[in-house]
């Protein structure tokens, strides 16, 4: 049983996808979880013998050490997910809040694992980190962070505390600064800007586009997860105190070439655009993800156009029956 992975924030987008992936790779799984979208992405797992469930708010000091149980063996590693998710959901509970979920709970968390001499802490950040890229040039993971939301600067801001914590620490941390995610989980979002723009596009028959020009990145979840387990399987030396960008070069994308995809699947769409700025979430970047397939071997197998069909064929399946339920969302106002 020395295959022991705790995810926190299992029950969410990432984090369903990620336990039932390592469930079928052999591993004993632990989530913790306060449930605030909700658990019905757990149920498909609730009677296999090596998945167990807690449900707690992972910024309690002792809320990993009160998870273990007696007779499992200490977890190989913790995967870090809990957090309030994207610059929207931080915008509507306040810095305070945000602050404390997403900066304080991360050290909480991995000042627990260290002292239970837990081998790796793997932590999910953002390429929103980067904020708007200097001169054009793709971002790397040494370039400068410029945040332009309240969420990017809590990222880097218990990215800071880790990195900190890597050379005297005996648990190891790893980075990894996702593209923006696409694609079906246990757990769906549609605040998401592929899965959205299909929803939106398929149900409502029109397209509201904001910041048109701008470049994004993006990755298919099972892309990201792969690249996690990656991370967990990758020797000590080359993983501790490292950050890696997730992702593939062929998801830098504009908004007009998410478009562009979608309208070959629904070419009756109405796409309307809207010069609006926002003072959030400004992100105008490529971004390099060289380094994970050098050292990591990473290698994305999705495409956009392939997680758009995907999508597509779940609503049109009736597989996700009312897709504009809240529950799937984050944050009520998400900027296109």
């Amino acid at each position: 049983m020395e295959n022991h992975i705790l995810i926190t924030g299992g029950a969410g987008y990432i984090g369903s996808f990620l336990a039932g992936k390592l469930l079928h790779l052999g591993y004993y799984v632990t989530v913790i979880d306060d449930l605030l979208y909700g658990g019905e992405s757990l149920i498909g797992y609730l009677s296999n013998d090596r998945f167990h469930f807690v449900k707690a708010d992972v910024w309690e000091s002792r809320a990993i050490r009160n998870a273990l149980r007696s007779d499992w063996p200490t977890p190989q590693a913790v995967i870090h997910l809990a957090a309030i998710m994207g610059f929207p959901a931080c915008q509507s509970v306040g810095r305070l809040v945000a602050w404390r979920y997403n900066v304080e709970a991360t050290q909480h968390v991995f000042d627990q694992a260290n002292s239970l001499d837990i081998e790796r802490f793997v932590y999910m950040s953002s390429y929103s980190n980067y904020g708007l890229s200097s001169e054009g040039k793709p971002v790397a993971e040494e370039s400068p962070l410029n945040p332009q939301s309240l969420y990017a600067e809590t990222k880097v801001a218990a990215e800071r505390y880790l990195l900190t914590q890597a050379k005297e620490s005996n648990c190891a941390p790893l980075i990894f600064r996702s593209a923006n995610l696409y694609g079906l989980s246990p757990r769906p979002r549609f605040d998401l800007i592929i899965n959205q723009f299909v929803r939106d596009a398929l149900i409502r028959r029109k397209l509201m586009i904001y910041q048109r020009g701008y470049s994004r990145s993006f990755i298919h979840i099972a892309d990201a997860v792969n690249g996690i387990i990656l991370g967990l399987l990758s020797p000590l030396e080359k993983i501790r105190g490292e950050v890696f960008n997730v992702g593939t070069a062929d998801g830098n994308l504009t908004k007009d070439k998410v478009v562009t995809l979608i309208l070959k699947r629904l070419p009756e769409t109405q796409v309307n655009y809207k010069d609006i700025t926002f003072g959030g979430d400004m992100r105008d970047i490529t971004v390099s993800f060289e380094k994970i397939q050098q050292e990591l071997g990473f290698s994305a197998q999705f495409s956009v156009d392939e997680g758009i069909r995907e999508v597509l064929n779940a609503l049109q399946n009736g597989i996700i029956r009312d897709p504009g339920d809240p529950r799937y969302r984050n944050a009520r106002f998400i900027v296109q």
